[in-house]
């Protein structure tokens, strides 16, 4: 994806290299990528939830296989996929590992905006884009405090990148304030309806 990405930076600037700039998005684009917040995202729920949810997810993708025979191998990989990742939930050091990576990547996320307003500089970038879900999956868990209140940049980053209108029209309609909330019960609503129906 991101050899991709840097031949469009190239192609786009006419010139014969990626620049410096864009290789600094990029770099920061891998390292934000390289965090998976599955498993963090998926401990800091209630067990029950997950647990119900969790099987919601199989018996959906049951239901799509005998839909879809064609696609059985498919399936059967997520379906595999769903069984492992429940699996790794009841190791100890899965989560002790996705905080430790979450910290060293907001510790080098501060340390950055020290020096320019934006992640990769004085401009609004694809690196920003990218890390942006991240601070929302913190403020959705209620984990603000003990993630993003301890870093004054990130914590100034974080109240501008929230004034932008794309953020508002992407993220903050559903999760600022009481519309987090509603979204969250209207999904959970729509789940337990559908699992009461047999609507997967």
């Amino acid at each position: 994806m991101f050899r991709y990405i840097e031949r469009i930076a190239v192609v786009s600037s006419g010139a014969e290299s990626i620049s410096t700039s864009n290789r600094e998005v990029i770099e920061w684009m891998q390292k934000i990528q390289d965090w998976d917040p599955k498993f963090f995202t998926l401990t800091h729920i209630p067990e029950k939830c997950r647990v119900y949810v969790s099987k919601f997810i199989r018996q959906v993708v049951i239901a799509r296989m005998s839909e879809s025979p064609e696609l059985a191998g498919d399936y059967h990989r997520k379906l595999r996929e769903a069984y492992e990742t429940e699996e790794k939930l009841k190791e100890t050091d899965v989560l002790r590992r996705s905080k430790e990576h979450l910290v060293r990547l907001l510790d080098e996320v501060e340390r950055q905006l020290c020096e320019t307003p934006f992640l990769a500089g004085q401009d609004f970038t694809m690196a920003d884009v990218m890390l942006i879900p991240v601070l929302a999956r913190i403020k959705l868990l209620d984990l603000e405090n003990e993630y993003i209140t301890g870093r004054p940049n990130i914590v100034e980053y974080w109240l501008l990148v929230q004034q932008r209108p794309s953020y508002k029209r992407v993220i903050g309609k559903y999760f600022n304030g009481w519309r987090k909330h509603k979204t969250l019960l209207k999904t959970w609503f729509l789940v337990r309806i559908r699992s009461l129906l047999k609507r997967y």
